[in-house]
């Protein structure tokens, strides 16, 4: 369980990260709000309270593995890392832009510089990609059972996925293989905000119940308010305790949290903000929704 001192830090960083999204959006002119906004949340919980990596040990054979497979919401990863000391936060303002480490997709060229573990691009990959290295972690932990002289690294795999990227039929036979080999070495968020680049999903290709229907492919599944640091620490912890098959971990997300015009608009999906958006926005999430006084413009 947090303290109730450092949950208020984790909320006050979530909520840095999300001005520092609209501000690197803004300097791109163009990239994806809504979805970046919604899981801020989440990435601040993995990356400074669930993940074994931090600024020191990026390169570490045994650090966990992070896999961002909708990779379009990558102004999140960027703005976490720059948060959490991986990149200077100036360096935000270079995102999609040419010669940049800051794709607007993000790649795993500048490994180890960058704890990047993937190239993102083509939705439905990524959890492939994470699959395969939980398989690689539990094929060193059999190692290490065998006596050997040689101590292998070991890990978690987290992956990062989108509702809308559950349309790619690839995602589904993945989470067969994973049912398969029982990889409780991999835990998979999947961000339930119920929007994708043409609409709502459940207009588009309906998804409903996702619980349900992971469950029915022998998933543990853990559904948590994705706006609630310490639920999605708690559904963490307890993914780690499940040897028996992988997790998912539900997260319903608001797009555009924290930034009222692009709450719930699927509009924002792949739209940055204007100058004058991007004022309005900063204000909101400077006051907190008016909550308190700001003493910027």
């Amino acid at each position: 369980m947090l303290t109730s001192k450092r949950l208020r830090e984790l909320e006050v960083i979530a909520n840095t990260i999300r001005q520092d999204i609209i501000t690197s959006l803004l300097a791109a002119k163009s990239g994806h709000s809504a979805g970046s906004l919604g899981m801020a949340d989440v990435f601040t919980a993995l990356y400074y309270e669930i993940a074994h990596i931090t600024p020191e040990t990026r390169a570490a054979e045994d650090r966990d593995r992070i896999v961002l497979s909708n990779a379009h919401i990558c102004p999140v990863l960027y703005a976490t890392l720059a948060n959490r000391g991986y990149l200077p936060r100036e360096e935000l303002k270079t995102l999609r832009k040419l010669g940049t480490r800051l794709q607007g997709h993000s790649n795993n060229h500048f490994r180890p510089d960058l704890p990047i573990e993937t190239c993102g691009g083509p939705l439905g990959q990524g959890l492939s990609q994470a699959i395969g290295m939980a398989i690689a972690a539990r094929g060193n932990i059999q190692q290490n059972n065998a006596d050997s002289e040689i101590k292998l690294p070991v890990w978690h795999t987290w992956c990062l996925t989108g509702d809308g990227e559950l349309d790619e039929g690839q995602n589904w036979e993945a989470i067969m293989l994973a049912a398969k080999f029982q990889l409780h070495e991999l835990t998979v968020f999947i961000d339930r905000n119920n929007i994708q680049i043409d609409g709502f999903t459940e207009d588009i290709l309906p998804l409903d119940s996702l619980r349900a229907k992971f469950e029915a492919f022998n998933w543990h599944v853990i559904e948590v308010d994705g706006h609630n640091i310490q639920e999605i620490v708690d559904a963490a912890n307890e993914a780690r305790a499940i040897y028996e098959r992988p997790t998912i971990i539900l997260c319903h997300t608001i797009p555009g949290k924290g930034v009222d015009f692009m709450e719930n608009r699927f509009e924002w999906h792949g739209k940055s903000p204007n100058a004058k958006e991007a004022k309005i926005a900063l204000m909101e999430l400077r006051t907190l929704g008016g909550q308190i006084t700001s003493e910027h413009e």
